[in-house]
């Protein structure tokens, strides 16, 4: 659904995105995730056809985006900063949106009207970040996309709204194979509702994988070697910690595979624990010299 193939985006000399590939298939909820200044806000304005490429493709449906309205008609994007008309009030952006998108669903916009608790008849001005956020939540909807874009969807949302709006957009795709690309900082949330992950960092993808293969080909094993054992040499560590006996250690590959070389040490103790998504971030940014650093101050 949406592809992106070998991207050069440059701003002044400064590379953002440097040959940057990655695909979302089509009903996916894809997560991108990275450090900050890794590119993800670049693509994400690239894929909605703010953004003209220096080089490579943007395509959604096999189509390419920037100055193609026939394509962009299908995708809706909720920017980090959402912006409306000074003086519009929620029903006048309703009437603004159901003019401008025409694929806008009144119906929908007013059955959403129980899940977000606002006042439509308020200076969209004087709502709260968090209350812009619902509102362009509900407005985006409404407009049934194809291709829904989120950047940072429930920063400023409470707990309770933020799994409202999880909710919604996964019953969206669900009922009706709407393709979701969503940036966040909160990598939790994301290994709640995403199935496709890519990892950014200095302009290119790290990484691309479902999310389930993600976590199946990194582990985190703690274990007690006997007296005078090493770890395996062919074992790819990524990290290694010690606390006496007890040896932390994270490394790539299946289950399966990291057990069976490690049996033949004879562990006294080990334990293979899967890797949440926030974690496999961290050690895969490690190997990029983006590890977490002590500080002696």
């Amino acid at each position: 659904m949406i592809e992106v193939k070998n991207v050069v985006k440059t701003f002044e000399g400064f590379t953002a995105l440097n040959k940057l590939s990655l695909h979302v298939p089509q009903g996916a909820i894809y997560g991108l995730v990275g450090p900050n200044g890794a590119g993800k806000s670049t693509i994400i304005r690239h894929i909605t056809g703010i953004f003209r490429q220096d080089e490579g493709e943007v395509l959604v449906n096999g189509q390419p985006v920037f100055e193609n309205p026939a394509v962009k008609k299908d995708i809706a994007y909720i920017p980090d900063d959402v912006f409306f008309f000074t003086q519009a009030t929620l029903r006048d952006m309703m009437k603004f949106y159901k003019g401008v998108c025409p694929g806008f669903s009144t119906e929908r916009f007013e059955k959403l009207r129980q899940a977000f608790d606002l006042n439509e008849n308020a200076k969209m001005r004087s709502l709260s970040k968090g209350m812009q956020k619902q509102a362009a939540f509900r407005l985006t909807v409404s407009m049934c996309p194809r291709v829904l874009v989120l950047d940072e969807p429930v920063d400023g949302l409470d707990p309770v709204m933020r799994r409202q709006v999880w909710s919604i957009l996964m019953a969206d795709v669900a009922e009706n194979g709407t393709t979701v690309l969503v940036s966040s900082h909160n990598l939790r949330e994301l290994e709640d509702v995403c199935d496709h992950v890519g990892i950014m960092h200095r302009g290119r993808l790290l990484l691309e994988r479902r999310l389930s293969d993600l976590q199946d080909n990194i582990a985190k094993v703690q274990l007690a070697l006997p007296d005078g054992e090493e770890l395996p040499e062919d074992l790819q560590v990524l990290h290694r910690g010690s606390t006496g006996r007890l040896q932390t250690i994270i490394v790539r590959g299946s289950r399966e595979e990291i057990t069976n070389k490690l049996a033949t040490r004879e562990p006294l103790f080990m334990d293979v624990i899967p890797l949440t998504l926030e974690e496999i971030f961290i050690y895969e940014l490690g190997g990029e010299h983006y590890e977490i650093k002590d500080i002696i101050l």
